[in-house]
């Protein structure tokens, strides 16, 4: 079934999962009503605490599992039927959190080359989404390097060049960075966030670190199972305390400016940058 829905993504519609038990009154609720959507060309950033369902809600978004009530739309297309999976998983393609997850070639270009090939793309067709790939991500130095030999960012961003490779319209990223140093982070979110602003690439950013959702178009936070806030980065991030009472930080400037707040000092509440603060402490 096709569902059209104009500019619109993906459409999350009451769902619901649960995690088999064999004690099906125990069975684990990880997703609990959930509603949400997600815009074309949007960078949408998702957090919550561990067991909170984002890993859950990414694997949904990508067909890898499957409502257990509601409904997931995927550029028109609805995950519960079956006949549609490869094309979802073509249009939301997905990075997870260990790139050698990924990798599966012992060349990066036939490592990059894997997803087309799967496809039935023509070689030389083939020949041409390679080399675009990794142009994007900036690793067509890296081309007939063997993926053990590449630092962790590098490896990441081959995976990148893997899922762009096969044309997605929508990338979900789980937790890509969490196992990069600050260095690797860096790179990997300029290459994320290069995506969505030069190739009006669809964004959902799946992250335990703050700062890397600042600049993202909107905020979906997860608690139980539940969607229970939603909005613009500055909207969320300025209700610290109701953050850090379901488990959550908040970016560094944005935690200084509630700490300086409470101790008497006039400051906006919605700071997000060191260039935010330094001009807030300068008025």
């Amino acid at each position: 079934m096709t569902i059209k829905c104009k500019n619109r993504m993906i459409d999350v519609r009451d769902v619901y999962f649960k995690y088999p038990s064999n004690d099906e009154s125990e069975s684990a609720v990880a997703l609990d009503g959930v509603s949400l959507y997600i815009e074309k060309g949007e960078f949408v950033g998702i957090i919550g605490h561990n067991g909170s369902g984002k890993s859950t809600l990414s694997k949904l978004l990508n067909a890898i599992i499957f409502p257990t009530q509601g409904d997931v739309i995927v550029s028109g297309l609805n995950t519960k039927d079956h006949e549609n999976l490869w094309t979802i998983r073509q249009t939301a393609g997905m990075v997870f959190q260990n790139p050698d997850y990924q990798l599966v070639a012992t060349i990066v270009e036939e490592d990059v080359a894997f997803g087309p090939e799967n496809l039935g793309v023509p070689p030389l067709e083939i020949r041409e989404r390679v080399d675009r790939a990794l142009a994007i991500v900036e690793m067509q130095a890296y081309a007939h390097q063997k993926p053990h030999q590449l630092s962790g960012e590098q490896k990441q961003r081959i995976a990148i060049a893997g899922i762009l490779a096969m044309e997605p319209e929508c990338i979900i990223f789980d937790e890509p960075t969490a196992m990069l140093d600050p260095s690797g982070r860096r790179e990997v979110m300029e290459t994320i966030k290069r995506l969505n602003r030069d190739k009006d690439m669809t964004v959902i950013h799946i992250t335990h670190f703050m700062e890397e959702i600042v600049d993202a178009d909107r905020i979906i936070v997860l608690d139980k199972g539940k969607v229970v806030m939603e909005g613009q980065p500055r909207t969320i991030f300025r209700q610290v305390k109701r953050l850090k009472e379901i488990g959550l930080d908040v970016p560094q400037m944005t935690e200084l400016a509630y700490e300086l707040g409470n101790e008497g000092l006039k400051i906006d509440d919605d700071v997000l940058s060191i260039e935010e603060m330094v001009n807030a402490l300068c008025q």
